[in-house]
């Protein structure tokens, strides 16, 4: 599975740069818990690549839609035009933005996390990566990783997620869509169908 989305990425429209040929951007996205942070390490190794979470875009449980907008205006709209991104981290523990990270031009950019796959951004994706799991599943995941005091947390965001996605239509455009153990669930031949 992961040599054929290097494939695709590797073969994929350069779109991402003011000439429109000057980098190929991933996203990876699906509902919080699914193995999005999994796959981005793994496609930023093969590639390589670096890595933008999402994560270090919200402003805390409640901020996707403005982490999406923080993407665009820090890292997506700056690369697109031509020039470095550089997005300013958000540390949860501390409930305040701290430092910045330069995201410099790169031949390749992959980012993860819930909502990045917004409308918004499609013109300049080579690859866009759906990854989903059942909502038990997930929400297993967060609470063996974040801890059951917050669990309250991930049922406000998976309910937050889910009317994202239903505006933005996400897994219905992505171009592959794989299971939270990194199967291929579309195309149902897999990625050697679509020349990948």
């Amino acid at each position: 599975m992961l040599a054929g989305l290097v494939r695709r990425v590797r073969d994929g429209s350069p779109r991402l740069g003011s000439s429109g040929r000057e980098g190929r951007l991933v996203i990876v996205d699906g509902p919080a818990g699914s193995g999005k942070t999994t796959l981005a390490a793994q496609l930023a190794e093969a590639l390589p690549a670096q890595v933008v979470h999402m994560d270090d875009l919200y402003e805390g449980w409640s901020g996707m839609i403005g982490g999406v907008e923080r993407l665009g205006a820090q890292v997506l709209d700056p690369l697109a035009a031509g020039r470095d991104g550089r997005y300013q981290r958000y540390d949860w523990d501390a409930g305040a933005f701290a430092e910045w990270h330069d995201v410099p031009r790169a031949p390749y950019l992959v980012v993860e996390g819930c909502g990045a796959g917004a409308r918004r951004f499609a013109d300049l994706t080579t690859l866009l990566v759906w990854v989903e799991a059942e909502d038990a599943e997930r929400l297993a995941r967060g609470v063996e990783r974040d801890g059951d005091d917050l669990r309250d947390h991930w049922h406000a965001f998976m309910a937050a997620e889910r009317a994202v996605y239903q505006a933005e239509g996400t897994a219905r455009r992505a171009d592959v869509r794989l299971d939270g153990w990194g199967a291929v669930t579309w195309p149902a031949a897999g990625l050697q169908a679509r020349g990948a």
